[in-house]
């Protein structure tokens, strides 16, 4: 299988991480205001020529900093704001981003690899079908999250998987613009 034998196209769905797949990772520590959150290099570019291939992008993130009471959910949807404000600047579009600021030990429905937030965004956009929707993320996390699912997955990191999570992968690329350029 490869990702041209799927023939996407604006029926499908691209769901993304945020940290690790838009923006930098902070080693143990969150994105806590705007001024700390760095476009990983091409990201923002792509996701214009990404809309041109998806009907729908949406973000999917885990918050936990909420949770921690690290920053609150009206700083952290400042944070997508500006966010989202830069890729339409870019030519781009997120049609939507859902966050779970639920700590990981309360194991919450929203929080990933549970489903929430893919129920979540079915219920805004009731035309997504998941066996035509696409995960695409930098974590087993996420790719527990598209498995549950019943998306496609893809996992972006420079690190390869362990060998007992590669069952979980259908495509493997080094980050977000490796993918777009692959479609």
């Amino acid at each position: 299988m490869t990702l041209k034998s799927l023939n996407i196209d604006r029926s499908w769905t691209l769901f993304l991480d945020r940290d690790g797949v838009l923006n930098k990772q902070i080693p143990d520590d969150y994105v806590k205001h705007y001024g700390e959150f760095e476009f990983l290099p091409g990201a923002k570019d792509c996701i214009a020529g990404l809309n041109n291939k998806f009907g729908k992008i949406i973000v999917v993130t885990n918050q936990q900093g909420i949770g921690k009471g690290l920053f609150t959910a009206s700083e952290l949807e400042g944070i997508h704001l500006s966010m989202l404000l830069d890729i339409i600047l870019a030519g781009g579009q997120i049609d939507r981003i859902f966050y779970a600021p639920e700590l990981e030990s309360e194991n919450s429905e929203m929080r990933k690899p549970n489903i929430g937030m893919a129920h979540a965004a079915k219920e805004a956009f009731p035309e997504i079908d998941f066996s035509k929707s696409i995960m695409a993320g930098d974590s087993v996390s996420d790719m527990l999250f598209g498995r549950k699912a019943g998306m496609k997955t893809v996992f972006l990191n420079k690190k390869f998987p362990e060998e007992n999570d590669k069952a979980l992968i259908d495509f493997s690329f080094s980050d977000l613009l490796a993918f777009s350029e692959n479609l």
